[in-house]
């Protein structure tokens, strides 16, 4: 039986750490820095050295490892431990492949880069079905089993045991030559989300398992659900091998390695995924989530419900308010500050904002219209508080991944990133965001998104109308989002924000109850308790600035 790859950690001194891989023919590579890098150093042989997959999995494998060395949590030391061994798996997996590449090659789109490249062919052992390894990103691939599909699938390290389909035949992106191409005016995104291929994946344990519930929670720093499909797999958090190999290639892994932990990639898990591909958003990897989101999602629709000549105004629902007639209500708040603007609506999360919404009813034990009045407002008690006490840990998000609330949170995330990846395709210079309760998230995920993009269009003004969002966090990034200014109008009779909020968060205070009192220059708390008096009364009642 032949030797297996070598894949250790190593402690440097002075906070810095590195992996060392040794492949079964002796050749090493070390990767070294520190927590905030996203990058390492590399020393040592090419033929390791010059292959991402196997870099940034085992740089991703010394960050988890680290993490788990130094922390004192158990739980969290698990999970960072968990995350270790499956980057190191991978990373063994490409080095023990590097030393049976052979000299033949071919010539085809790569399913784990969406780029055309060249593939080299292994030698030996490895199966009877011919593999090969990316030279553009490193990952394994072999042909795939579409007929007279020449494009190249992932695979992973163990023998084929059903069909490999390319991205197109998975339908991970709409297709690989208009994947990186623009689509002009905003309502024409449908057009581009048409499929070129049939799903030939659908009967196989692949498409079983590379869609992501929405209420599923990645483990260690990836905080909210890691993109589904394609170059950020799914895959990788199910622990299977060559997907991860593909989102390592692009530096995807490290959001797992502390990237996050160390200090924060945007306001969401979503945000941290583009932000780390360096500006992809445009491109075919943007494409892979932009089109996982938006299937994962049967509502989402983008909807123009006011024609007009000036910035386009995007606006978002949030709780009680999506899969309501909300239009002419929002005609009229966009038209007080934006009178020539085309309007368009985000729909998004029906199902999840009826669930969310059914939960805080029973939480509030009145019905939707009371909530945020007299009748949430009357449970400011004691016996209010020990009413709503026990349902707090219950609905942590950490303990319970699939209540309502942590499933539209996730929801929203997505949505803001999908709705910037089609943002960064359209020929618009700018655009105006308005969001409410969860669909003000959706705004500023949207926002933060689309500002790493940096060819796209830039957003001028965000208003955020009873935003369900914590209080405590950096907002450089969302400061930075935004050309002009970032508005958030928040209430202090906002009884959902005030009750419902705090209990399925852990206590936290949202910006749309008490203001994101930050100093960053370009973020506007607009106190407007006299005229909103409760989560519902927002669009009704505020004068955008």
């Amino acid at each position: 039986m032949g030797k297996n790859a070598e894949v250790v950690f190593r402690s440097l001194g002075d906070a810095e750490f590195e992996a060392e891989v040794r492949s079964p023919d002796g050749l090493t590579m070390r990767c070294n820095g520190a927590l905030n890098d996203l990058e390492p150093r590399v020393l040592g042989d090419d033929a390791l050295g010059t292959n991402p997959a196997l870099v940034h999995n085992a740089w991703a494998f010394a960050k988890h490892d680290h993490l788990y060395r130094t922390l004192t949590d158990g739980a969290e030391r698990e999970s960072h431990h968990t995350q270790a061994m499956a980057h190191r798996k991978t990373a063994a997996g490409i080095a023990e492949l590097v030393d049976k590449l052979g000299t033949a090659s071919k010539n085809s789109w790569c399913s784990a880069c969406f780029t055309r490249s060249d593939h080299r062919r292994l030698t030996q052992g490895f199966g009877t079905i011919p593999a090969y390894l990316c030279e553009s990103c490193g990952s394994p691939t072999l042909g795939c089993a579409g007929p007279g599909c020449a494009n190249m699938a992932t695979r992973g390290f163990a023998a084929v045991l059903v069909p490999r389909y390319c991205a197109e035949h998975k339908h991970e992106i709409p297709g690989f030559e208009k994947a990186s191409l623009n689509f002009g005016a905003l309502e024409d995104y449908h057009e581009f989300l048409k499929f070129e291929r049939r799903n030939l994946a659908l009967g196989s344990r692949i498409a079983a398992i590379s869609v992501l519930s929405a209420g599923a929670l990645a483990t260690g720093a990836f905080l909210a659900a890691p993109a589904i499909g394609g170059a950020i797999g799914s895959l990788s958090i199910a622990g299977g091998g060559y997907a991860g190999a593909a989102a390592s290639s692009y530096g995807l892994a490290l959001l797992g390695g502390g990237s996050i932990a160390a200090g924060g990639l945007g306001m969401v898990g979503g945000t941290a995924v583009v932000a780390a591909v360096g500006g992809a958003l445009g491109g075919a990897l943007g494409s892979s989530v932009t089109t996982a989101y938006i299937g994962a999602d049967n509502s989402f629709n983008i909807e123009l419900i006011k024609p007009g000549s000036g910035v386009a105004v995007i606006v978002a629902n949030g709780l009680f308010s999506e899969g309501t007639d909300t239009r002419s209500d929002w005609r009229k708040l966009v038209a007080r500050r934006y009178p020539d603007s085309p309007i368009y609506r985000v729909h998004w999360g029906s199902n999840d904002l009826g669930d969310l919404a059914g939960m805080v009813k029973a939480m509030g034990g009145q019905p939707a219209a009371a909530l945020g009045l007299k009748g949430l407002a009357a449970k400011a008690t004691k016996a209010g508080a020990k009413k709503l006490g026990p349902l707090a840990p219950a609905l942590a998000i950490a303990a319970i991944a699939k209540n309502p609330w942590h499933t539209a949170k996730v929801k929203a995330d997505r949505t803001g990133v999908a709705l910037a990846g089609l943002l960064a395709r359209t020929d618009a210079k700018s655009y105006v965001l308005v969001g409410h309760s969860l669909g003000a998230r959706v705004a500023a995920t949207a926002a933060e998104t689309l500002a790493t993009s940096k060819s796209g269009p830039k957003i001028d003004t965000v208003h955020l109308l009873g935003a369900a969002i914590g209080s405590k966090g950096d907002w450089r990034l969302l400061s930075k989002a935004v050309t002009g200014a970032v508005h958030n109008y928040h209430s202090s009779n906002d009884g959902v924000l005030k009750y419902a909020y705090p209990a399925a968060q852990g206590g936290q205070t949202a910006v749309g109850f008490a203001g994101f009192r930050t100093e960053f220059a370009r973020i506007h708390d607009h106190d407007v308790s006299a005229v909103v008096a409760g989560h519902s009364k927002y669009l009704q009642s505020v004068e955008p600035s």
